[in-house]
């Protein structure tokens, strides 16, 4: 094992390549049974310990739960891996207590996770990480206060899909110790990972890459000054073991894959001018003159990056999987509850390990059954009752198509023709209408010349005709004891009616929407809700921006001038969404400093996610922001978790400075 160096020792060895690796352990991984965590525990677990002894330090990452289930199984491994701890040998990179997606959950949710991991870390271990690895590459600005609170000095996060973001950065600040900034102004360290580098260890475990070609690539990232490189930073149970995700997993072969990795290390540790180090070791180089620079890592194009290829969407844990809409709003409900009633640190405990991304992937059959019956046992101890939707759709004498609705905080035509889309929504005593619709032929961009709508549903699948709510609105309207006005209205569709309640406030500009979808499942494809549409000349253009919370207390902002933003363009065939936002304290706005745009979510009935679309075309603005309720990826296996009808709540507020 190398003997650490001073921080003076490791700045002073100009061009000396600093090599890090950390292994990350995850016994929840969604496709292995639990009958199999021991197998994993033996193939994959201890040849790690062996590989640490030898060759390290390295780091090592897995949450509290894991942790846990180790030492349940298998005590001894837990013993050695203290002692390993405790000699140095390896380095514990914390997570919290379950690989829970920071950007999709409250920031109470994120604050327990990260003591209650703590905790267990301390129980077992003797001792807390001070570095962490964001939970599946997946980061919220929000999130970075919430781990230096937490007593984290550092978070490791993928490099290629935060530098794809900002080509303005150095081109040294990949290989250098940074730091990452949050809304409120604060920061912590920041190491990165890379996808590549990840990828190119586990062709050759795998043998797909010989060992002198992978030595070239490490070589090659060598420079004139000193550098670090993660060299590995993903799963550790794909070596020697297949958890069985892919019909394409390659058969284990008769050499081990630990003895390939054993022999990139053997090679490693010989390299001339480089170094194997701990993480937190690279930490010493933040003084180097391109280290160190607080960078923000997200961007409104990409408000929250991810880890790996672009398939790997935030809508993966929020509106994909067997059915992550309904179980996140089980999670929800139950969070509510929780609140409510001053929960004790167990309830919270279990709520972290029910929001566990790996039930919202790849999930097997047994495990998702075994998962439902458990969230539907703390749902029915801790959530309140949801308020029932109540309806009073049915025709009324007008036959005339538009329906204009009047209260002393707004005005608003509905097309009934078009499932009661807002053709335009006013403020008294102004003729701009702030958003509603833009009709065909409004922009000279080919792409964009259809009718635009607001607060109309959109459904497509692979193949299939797009089904639509703008149908004919079968419609009743009634004015409320408080001067509110209330619309309720079917529509008929294929699969099924939309059944719709708006209601238009008398005391502020607010419509309240209740759509249920009486259909009998919500297949693979795309469900999008809302589409606020935001009129082009009811806002000063330069000063746009978007605001809403990723998972952390203080509000993200991001302005929108000189920005193409496309949320939901489809990545491929495969995956229908390529960014979005949490809405986590489930309100997002929309517009400029004079003039803004609430949405506001009930997470509880679904907690949607968050779509901008930003463009700039033939002299004219499109923006707008839409509600997704399901996308398409390759986790996509619909399986309700309840088999109520799809109900979805929100609200759209106009607010004036």
């Amino acid at each position: 094992m190398n003997a650490p160096l001073r921080a003076y020792e490791l700045q002073a060895q100009a061009g000396t390549l600093h090599l890090y690796a950390l292994f990350h352990l995850n016994l929840a991984f969604s496709s292995i049974e639990e009958a199999r965590r021991g197998e994993v525990i033996a193939k994959s677990y201890w040849p790690m310990l062996d590989l640490a002894q030898d060759f390290g330090p390295i780091g090592v990452e897995l949450t509290g739960y894991t942790l846990e289930e180790i030492f349940a199984r298998d005590p001894e491994w837990v013993g050695r891996f203290r002692a390993l701890i405790a000699s140095g040998n390896i380095e514990l990179i914390g997570s919290g207590y379950a690989q829970l997606i920071g950007p999709l959950v409250p920031a109470k949710v994120n604050r327990e996770n990260l003591k209650i991991g703590n905790g267990v870390y301390e129980k077992l271990l003797g001792t807390r990480p001070t570095i962490a690895l964001v939970n599946e590459q997946a980061y919220g600005a929000g999130l970075v206060p919430l781990y230096a609170d937490a007593g984290y000095r550092a978070i490791l996060m993928d490099w290629e899909n935060a530098g794809a973001l900002h080509t303005e950065w150095p081109r040294e600040t990949r290989f250098l110790p940074q730091r990452a900034v949050g809304p409120d102004g604060s920061s912590i360290g920041l190491l990165w990972t890379s996808t590549v580098a990840f990828q190119k260890l586990q062709r050759l475990a795998h043998g797909d890459m010989p060992l002198e070609e992978y030595l070239n690539f490490v070589r090659a990232q060598r420079g004139d000054e000193s550098r670090a490189v993660c060299l590995y930073a993903n799963d550790a149970e794909i070596f020697d073991f297949r958890p069985g995700r892919y019909k394409t997993e390659e058969a284990i072969a008769q050499e081990s894959e630990w003895s390939r990795i054993r022999a990139a290390f053997v090679s490693l540790k010989e390299e001339p001018s480089a170094r194997l180090c701990a993480p937190s070791e690279v930490l010493s180089l933040i003084e180097h003159r391109q280290a160190g620079q607080p960078l923000r890592l997200e961007a409104a194009a990409c408000p929250v990056p991810v880890k790996k290829q672009r398939k790997y969407s935030l809508s993966r844990w929020a509106v994909t999987g067997r059915d992550d809409i309904g179980i996140n709003a089980a999670c929800q409900r139950i969070y509510e509850g929780l609140i409510a009633r001053n929960a004790d640190e167990s309830a919270w405990k279990e709520l972290c390990y029910l929001w566990s991304s790996d039930f919202r992937t790849h999930i097997t059959n047994a495990r998702w059954n075994a998962f439902c019956a458990r969230l539907r046992n703390v749902e029915e101890h801790w959530a309140p009752s949801p308020p029932l939707f109540v309806s009073d759709a049915g025709s009324t004498d007008e036959t005339a198509r538009h329906i204009d609705i009047t209260t002393p905080a707004l005005n608003a035509r509905l097309d009934r023709r078009r499932g009661l889309a807002i053709d335009a929504l006013r403020l008294p005593g102004h003729k701009q209408a702030i958003i509603g619709g833009l009709p065909h032929g409004h922009f000279d961009d080919i792409s964009l010349q259809a009718d635009w709508y607001t607060g109309d549903c959109v459904f497509e699948a692979p193949g299939e005709h797009k089904i639509t709510d703008l149908e004919w609105a079968h419609t009743r309207v009634r004015s409320s004891d408080n001067g509110d006005v209330v619309v309720y209205a079917a529509i008929a569709t294929p699969r099924g009616n939309i059944e719709k309640i708006m209601r238009f406030s008398a005391d502020s500009a607010r419509i309240e929407f209740d759509i249920v979808f009486l259909w009998d499942e919500i297949p693979r494809g795309s469900l999008r809700l809302g589409h606020i549409t935001l009129k082009p000349e009811a806002f000063d253009w330069d000063k746009l921006s978007f605001a809403t919370h990723n998972g952390g207390e203080h509000v993200e902002r991001f302005a929108l001038k000189d920005q193409t933003v496309e949320h939901g363009q489809p990545v491929s065939f495969l995956v229908s969404c390529a960014h979005g936002f949490g809405m986590t304290e489930g309100v997002a706005e929309i517009g400029d400093d004079r003039t803004r745009v609430r949405v506001e979510v009930d997470r509880a009935s679904a907690p949607l996610l968050g779509l901008v679309t930003h463009r700039r075309t033939g002299g004219s603005l499109f923006c707008q922001l839409v509600l997704s309720a399901s996308e398409l990826d390759e986790t996509r296996k619909p399986s309700a978790y309840r088999n109520d009808p799809r109900r979805f709540r929100f609200a759209v507020e106009i607010l004036k400075s």
